[in-house]
């Protein structure tokens, strides 16, 4: 009795084999697919977080121009309150001229005219001291 062996069991092995590395491939691009699409998703999210930063820094610059706004609000309503006050003054100004009377001396135009009030200004007379002072210290410096 004569057994043969078969050489049919080495072509069996190396296909499993070949299997293996086809299976290693496969995994290998699907983790580098992965990893890829990992990375995008990371660089858009960096970008996101940029613009998200970028969108934070005008919301920020709204915010100071609407205070700048509603502070400029807050002074035109003040000013507005004090033209209640101004307009009193002013009649009471203009109250306070004598009205000419008809049996006074009619020769004299003058006197028909009615007077006007006087000029009711505020005028900051230390500062405007003070400013003097400057200017002619200054042309004292020039001058010498």
């Amino acid at each position: 009795m004569s057994y043969r062996t078969t050489t049919s069991a080495l072509p069996s092995h190396s296909r499993p084999s070949s299997g293996l590395a086809t299976s290693n491939n496969t995994q290998s691009s699907a983790l580098q697919a992965r990893i890829n699409e990992k990375k995008a998703e990371l660089e858009s999210l960096k970008q996101l977080r940029d613009l998200s930063a970028g969108l934070a820094g005008q919301m920020q610059q709204l915010e100071d121009k609407l205070a700048t706004l509603s502070n400029g609000t807050q002074a035109v309503a003040e000013v507005l309150s004090n033209w209640n006050g101004v307009l009193r003054a002013v009649y009471m100004a203009s109250a306070s001229i004598p009205k000419p009377k008809e049996g006074e001396a009619e020769g004299e135009e003058e006197e028909k005219k009615p007077a006007l009030p006087q000029t009711l200004v505020r005028i900051p007379v230390h500062q405007a001291e003070a400013a003097q002072r400057e200017a002619e210290a200054t042309a004292e410096a020039a001058g010498e």
